[in-house]
């Protein structure tokens, strides 16, 4: 740490914040640090990414493309991809989570995150999702959705899924995926959720809604942030908004299918939860981190409601027979299961 903590001051110092002072923001699911850095008026971000652990070179190569197509994803300040060391724009604290938290009106800042979607996805695909973007394609969907079976499911039953269950498991995905298919692809942003919005109330229109948390960005269906957006694993999004949001986004997109803008929305809806689910687990068996754990139920939640549509009936059947309701909580923290 004392070496971590050396570099990290020489980077301040050729970048202009030299004894700046220092203090910790809060982090997320990767091992990436945050620092606030503060020094003769200026405030600054400092993402601390451990080679090694964490690649910095995705998340400035889209946020370069992101600001690029006007949108407020933080300015780079400096750089040092090598030492996974970045200073960025402070877009400040009002990030959604904390506004709701605050009491503010959800439908406003649902509103205006539903907006950027919509002027992102009216982009022509090449200018969104240029050719270097890699594809959010069937197999990388698949692998994601298998984190349930993975770490998920022998967390709650001490096994292993038999290998011919596993085959079905990725069997029904695999069909599934083709309702994912049936809308327009475009950039997906695939952490689009209020955690990751933050408030400029000093920018006009989507300008207001910075960007955070998008290195991972791939080319995919337009219906993946939406339903991020609305199926949130970290609270509850009221039915009437979540109906509001869509309609707003529909009316956007008259040539849009409404059933297969809904049938996307369902199927990638479902993958998410089940990867989010696998993931959440995962922190906690490998990464000690407990504290996601008390989601589960509400992802469990989404992902019996998604797949209660017509697209996932063979998989709502797969649930039954290897998951039944009674393993869909969250898993023991003090023991195996």
């Amino acid at each position: 740490m004392a070496e971590r903590d050396r570099a990290i001051a020489a980077f301040l110092e050729a970048a202009g914040w030299g004894g700046a002072a220092r203090a910790p923001l809060a982090g997320d699911a990767s091992f990436r640090r945050y620092e606030r850095v503060a020094a003769a008026g200026r405030r600054a971000v400092l993402m601390d990414a451990p080679p090694g652990r964490e690649d910095v070179r995705p998340f400035l190569r889209i946020c370069r493309h992101l600001r690029g197509l006007g949108y407020s994803a933080p300015d780079i300040l400096a750089e040092d991809a090598p030492a996974g060391l970045l200073l960025l724009e402070d877009l400040g604290d009002d990030t959604f989570t904390r506004l709701l938290a605050r009491g503010e009106a959800e439908a406003p800042l649902y509103a205006l995150a539903a907006d950027l979607l919509i002027d992102l996805h009216r982009r022509p695909k090449a200018e969104a999702a240029p050719g270097w973007l890699a594809p959010y394609d069937d197999d990388a969907l698949l692998r994601e959705a298998a984190l349930l079976t993975e770490w998920y499911l022998p967390a709650v039953t001490g096994a292993k899924l038999p290998p011919p269950a596993e085959r079905e498991y990725r069997a029904l995905w695999a069909a599934a995926f083709r309702d994912a298919r049936r809308v327009p692809e475009t950039l997906v942003l695939r952490d689009f959720h209020v955690d990751n919005l933050i408030r400029l109330s000093d920018r006009p229109g989507i300008a207001a809604c910075g960007l955070l948390d998008f290195q991972d960005a791939l080319r995919g269906p337009v219906a993946y942030d939406l339903v991020s957006l609305l199926e949130d694993a970290r609270r509850d999004v009221p039915d009437a908004l979540r109906a509001g949001i869509r309609a707003r986004y529909l009316a956007a997109f008259p040539a849009l299918d409404a059933a297969d803008l809904d049938g996307a929305m369902a199927v990638l809806g479902a993958q998410r939860h089940a990867k989010v689910i696998g993931i959440f687990t995962r922190l906690w068996r490998r990464d000690g981190k407990t504290g996601y754990l008390v989601h589960i139920p509400r992802v469990w939640r989404l992902f019996e409601r998604a797949a209660s549509h017509p697209a996932l009936a063979p998989m709502r059947g797969w649930l039954d027979t290897h998951i039944p309701p009674d393993l869909r909580r969250a898993p023991d923290a003090r023991g195996a299961a």
